[in-house]
């Protein structure tokens, strides 16, 4: 009887162990410590400055264009309280432009709400074209949210959807 008490008292033990932790993978200091103002332009810049690829641009409302002007304007004067509130006016407006979205996630990273940046940036993903500039922009933006957070994987595998979102150019002959 005792033997049988003590092997299951040790089966007991055993089933209380956990496996220890993964080892997580380091994230350089020097990334995750990036100003917002430098984590948007790296998100803009992602996007590239070749004129060669093909980049759908929707017809907007006036009104839209107008509000996201203004954010503009706001934004370059640091006033992105301001800008951010602006775009979500426009975003009332205009609910499922990806673009817009794309504007309003760079925001919420001007803002340091990475949560909110990263997934706006998945719902314009979502919403928009899954190729081109703009696409860079949201997995560029999904890719710092994740730097922020210390997920260096998530990092990495949002990269690899940057790279993804490049469109080879046609052969020309």
């Amino acid at each position: 009887m005792k033997t049988a008490a003590l092997a299951f008292a040790t089966v007991l033990l055993a089933a209380c162990a956990s496996a220890p932790p993964p080892p997580s993978v380091p994230v350089p200091a020097a990334l995750t410590s990036a100003s917002p103002e430098a984590m948007v332009a790296a998100i803009r810049a992602a996007a590239g400055a070749d004129d060669s690829e093909l980049a759908v641009q929707p017809l907007r409302d006036p009104m839209v264009e107008d509000l996201r002007q203004a954010a503009t304007r706001l934004e370059a004067q640091h006033q992105y309280d301001q800008a951010a509130s602006t775009l979500d006016r426009a975003l009332a407006l205009a609910p499922e432009d990806p673009a817009l979205l794309q504007e309003r996630a760079e925001a919420a990273v001007l803002l340091h709400a990475m949560a909110d940046a990263e997934a706006l940036a998945r719902r314009a993903w979502t919403l928009g074209a899954k190729v081109g500039p703009l696409c860079r922009r949201h997995w560029e933006t999904v890719r710092q949210a994740r730097l922020v957070a210390g997920d260096a994987p998530g990092a990495a595998s949002a990269a690899a959807q940057v790279e993804a979102c490049r469109l080879a150019s046609p052969t020309r002959y």
